[in-house]
């Protein structure tokens, strides 16, 4: 695409389909990046269409809370999160034009209230829940039990409000000065103006995630609830490919999870997740579940099979080679990160040349001081009176989180890539040197980096998603701002009701790899290395070896990217089965032979029917859960 500049007249902007995203950005000084921006873009569209209305706060938090069900599922099995921006546009236009059609609704939602709509859906959906599946999992594996529903929901809130005001600063130099890209955040924005200039694509689009979601609702019917039902057990899909799996692999290898599994759910992720990281997974699989558990049990040191016990020696080599991968990739983008500090001055700078009506749109500095101070003194009451956190150190996890969220918000401009784990383990490691041997201080500290990046990094995707519509960014805070609220409360509940019982974490139906990564960590830093015993140490070091390997070969072949093994993949499968890496590997397959066969048509499909498969296979399986306990959820929410 053209690059614009200030000589070139504004594109036509009152027919969607004639709007031109500037993609490529603007040049000139940063008075006159902006002044282009305004003119060209902004004008004829974020001043004159309807954007922050009623209808698209309550779309958005009805989707963001239905979508933040699948991933709060999805985490808690795979360890992996997907964004719900896309898939809340998709829905949201299928649903407003259908409502109009039927003249239920007067008029159709414009392309900037479906802006809106998205980046509320968005935070209700994926930024809130984001720290369930990891830090507080984490913390019931270690302690036995989960942290009351009200701190729970205190603690989202609070990191959520952090996250978001934190992002403030960032907007005005990352976005409107620098132009950096984030890549999710163009999608998005293709896909609005996709939908609203090309209606009949949009609807395909809708109809195909609607029929792959029901798909699914059924086929997990089926796995999980015949299950449920006696008379019915025996037909469930799960009983059949278990028979199957006893006449194939045998009481032995069943025992390591090395077995077939029929979960859509993990077929659709790998779909979406790409053949080089879902080839990665299944060459780890084979090497932890093939070799390296039957070695441990032929050496006499894993004495039991079954997931839990053996995943207690497979996670160690897999958590080491992500953790290190993860901080030996933050050192080869050590520009990024300099960069990221080098800005710091320019976001707090006093001057500007910008006029009045310019600033009006932006979100004022106010707003962003006191989000971070009211977040301060709320995390440090609640770190004090729950784990005994001095006040102090508090304020030097908040400290550090905006420091780490700086150099994570530019990884994500760059590279679409949130490191919100490997900034966490970072926190993770100043703990356990300023507080040694308390793992729940080294949780929550980390929990307090990981929420406020998460936060931030989402609501910079969703405004570049916004700048290039021509929206409003004070307006479009609001939206983020007002999707915390749903996001916090259905997510949090949700999740008290799914974990019932701390043995949940950690077991067959829900792995949590995420969860496992940060207990691991917050052992080893509070136990010391030495009380693992040999093998683990050992078993830690060729992880740590292998992944800061597997990291520096892209970049001295960067040509063979696509052949060459992904650290975070080989390390993510010691701590999930075996069968999920088959599963994961059939979907990249299915996805890669249908471009190759189809280009134009997976294109248009692959992502609407993989996210249908995704949100309805974990939205039955949310309803099964909530099905089979029924009384037990109805007096827990009774207070009981």
């Amino acid at each position: 695409m053209r690059r614009m500049n200030s000589g070139q007249a504004s594109p036509k902007k009152t027919i969607d389909k004639d709007f031109v995203l500037p993609v490529d950005g603007f040049t000139g000084t940063p008075e006159e990046i902006q002044r282009q921006w305004f003119e060209q873009i902004y004008r004829g569209r974020g001043d004159s269409m309807r954007q922050l209305t009623w209808r698209a706060v309550i779309m958005g938090s009805a989707l963001g809370g239905i979508l933040s069900l699948t991933n709060l599922y999805i985490g808690l099995k795979s360890g992996w999160s997907m964004g719900v921006a896309i898939t809340a546009c998709i829905l949201s236009y299928a649903i407003w034009t259908t409502l109009v059609k039927i003249r239920v609704a007067r008029t159709p939602m414009s392309i900037l209230e479906n802006n809106c709509m998205q980046s509320c859906a968005s935070s209700a959906g994926y930024s809130t829940g984001g720290t369930l599946v990891s830090a507080f999992s984490a913390f019931i594996m270690l302690n036995g039990h989960s942290l009351s529903v009200s701190l729970t929901l205190a603690w989202v809130f609070f990191l959520a409000i952090l996250g978001v005001t934190m992002a403030v600063p960032m907007k005005k130099q990352m976005i409107n000065i620098e132009q950096l890209r984030f890549p999710s955040g163009v999608a998005a924005a293709e896909t609005l103006r996709a939908l609203h200039s090309h209606g009949a694509k949009g609807m395909r689009a809708a109809k195909a995630l609607g029929i792959a979601g029901a798909l699914a609702a059924i086929d997990n019917f089926v796995h999980d609830g015949f299950a449920a039902i006696p008379k019915l057990a025996a037909f469930s899909s799960d009983a059949l490919v278990m028979h199957l799996n006893k006449l194939v692999f045998g009481a032995t290898w069943m025992g390591r999870t090395v077995m077939f599994s029929w979960e859509p759910i993990f077929i659709a992720s790998g779909a979406i997740m790409g053949m080089r990281v879902c080839a990665s997974i299944l060459v780890g699989s084979m090497i932890y579940w093939v070799a390296y558990v039957p070695w441990l049990q032929h050496q006499g040191w894993l004495t039991h099979d079954g997931f839990r016990d053996c995943v207690q020696w497979t996670l160690w080599p897999g958590v080491s080679c992500m953790v290190f991968a993860s901080l030996m990739d933050l050192i080869l983008k050590w520009r990024i990160s300099l960069r990221a500090f080098a800005d710091l001055g320019k976001m707090f700078s006093p001057k500007s040349k910008l006029s009045d009506e310019m600033e009006a749109i932006e979100t004022p500095m106010s707003w962003f001081a006191l989000g971070q101070l009211i977040s301060l003194i709320a995390l440090s009451i609640l770190a004090h009176a729950t784990f005994g956190m001095p006040y102090w150190q508090s304020a030097v996890a908040v400290i550090l989180s905006f420091a780490l969220a700086l150099v994570a918000c530019r990884v994500t401009g760059e590279t679409d890539t949130t490191p919100m784990g490997p900034l966490g383990k970072v926190t993770q490691l100043t703990f356990g040197a300023l507080n040694p041997g308390n793992m729940n201080v080294n949780l929550m500290s980390a929990n307090i980096t990981a929420g406020a990046v998460g936060s931030s990094a989402d609501l910079l995707t969703d405004l570049k998603s916004g700048y290039l519509l021509g929206a409003n960014p004070r307006k479009q805070f609001l939206a983020q701002f007002s999707g915390i609220f749903i996001g916090t409360v259905v997510s949090v509940l949700a999740f008290q009701l799914i974990v019932d019982k701390p043995d949940v974490i950690g077991s067959d139906q829900f792995p949590a790899p995420a969860a496992q990564t940060w207990a691991a960590v917050a052992q080893a830093l509070s136990k010391g290395f030495e009380a693992l015993g040999a093998v683990k140490v050992w078993s830690i070091v060729a992880g740590g070896v292998t992944g800061v390997g597997l990291t520096i070969l892209p970049v001295l072949f960067p040509k063979r990217i696509n052949f060459l093994p992904s650290a975070s993949g080989v390390g993510l499968a010691g701590i999930f089965q075996w069968y999920y890496g088959v599963l994961f590997f059939m979907g990249a397959a299915m996805a890669w032979g249908f471009r190759k066969k189809s280009p134009v048509k997976a294109e248009e499909f692959t992502y609407p029917v993989a996210s249908g498969v995704m949100a309805g296979g974990a939205l039955m399986g949310v309803a099964i859960i909530f099905w089979q306990n029924g009384p037990d959820i109805l007096k827990k929410l009774m207070g009981h």
